[in-house]
């Protein structure tokens, strides 16, 4: 199995095509035939998988598009052309993968946008830049008569996409830290003690600024990955892989590589009203790969309690496994 597209492929391609495999099996006739196909396809590339991940849960989620009804679009996915696969997927793509998605004119007095345990939201901003929030996140954005940008994270996770202006720096706020844009694209989560700014593009600076603990700086670069508290700030570097990895779910996915099944479950958990528990510290140290849809909690207690052969019970809202 190859986790790499054809070279002839490139990404709007592969989202046309994961439409149309969508379409498909809500429109047509759904046949064994069909099913084979669309498992071939799949087993092609890892990219094909999250694509296709990606458009389904975008599809349950809004409800039958009347642009996947078009009458443009009845010819079979294996016949449409270029040009054709490209419209679609600019089209379905911004109704898809973008739910919740919108634009809107920097706001001028502060307001507050927010996702719920599963959501996913981005945000445009009228000068360029784009936040994409995660699960059960919430953030404050704000530009000053003067043109400041400032947002506060208070609470979650968000990937900032940010159109550099040297006169008005984008500044983030979150959990006694300040995050300053120098040209940049970064990712921040908030977690209950510690703050983790990861940087996949330009610079930024990260400082803390509660007057009451101690004063750390960083001037962060591509690949670093900085945790900060209130009284300590680490920094290490990442390869281009492991960042995506952890921007998996832009694309509805969760990524584990060598992941035990206790930290596996705990991100699941970030996403899911169904709540998994593991049972003893054996089985929470046991160890994962996988590429799983993060709304996947069924396929992934099913996936663990077949490799590791544990009990896995049912409780209401929470599924507990154990040996």
């Amino acid at each position: 199995m190859s986790n790499t597209p054809s070279p002839l492929e490139n990404a709007a391609d592969i989202e046309a095509r994961a439409v149309a495999w969508v379409r498909r099996r809500h429109f047509w006739d759904w046949t064994a035939e069909h099913q084979a196909e669309l498992d071939a396809w799949l087993a092609e590339a890892l990219a094909h998988r999250i694509a296709y991940w990606r458009m389904s849960s975008g599809f349950e989620g809004i409800g039958r598009l009347a642009v996947l009804r078009h009458p443009a679009l009845e010819m079979p996915a294996q016949t449409q052309g270029r040009n054709l696969r490209t419209v679609v997927a600019a089209g379905v793509v911004a109704a898809l993968a973008g739910v919740g998605a919108f634009l809107f004119v920097m706001p001028r007095s502060e307001v507050t946008y927010s996702t719920p345990t599963g959501g996913h939201q981005t945000i445009a901003l009228s000068d360029g830049s784009r936040v994409e929030l995660n699960t059960d996140t919430i953030l404050r954005m704000r530009v000053s008569a003067s043109g400041a940008r400032t947002a506060w994270l208070d609470k979650g996770e968000a990937y900032f996409q940010i159109r550099h202006d040297a006169a008005h720096p984008f500044v983030v706020s979150v959990a006694g830290h300040r995050v300053t844009d120098l040209g940049t694209k970064f990712l921040i989560r908030d977690d209950t003690d510690r703050v983790e700014v990861m940087l996949t593009e330009g610079r930024a600076r990260l400082e803390s600024t509660n007057a009451n603990a101690q004063y750390h700086s960083a001037l962060l670069m591509p690949g670093d990955v900085a945790v900060a508290t209130k009284s300590s700030m680490s920094i290490a570097r990442k390869s281009a892989s492991d960042l995506t990895n952890e921007l998996g779910w832009r694309h509805g996915v969760l990524v584990f590589k060598h992941t035990t099944l206790g930290d596996a479950a705990a991100e699941f958990n970030r996403y899911n009203d169904q709540k998994i528990i593991i049972a003893d510290t054996e089985v929470a140290r046991l160890t994962i790969d996988g590429t799983f849809p993060a709304n996947g909690l069924p396929l992934f207690v099913r996936s663990a309690r077949e490799v590791f052969e544990l009990h896995v019970e049912n409780r209401g809202n929470e599924t507990v496994i154990s040996r």
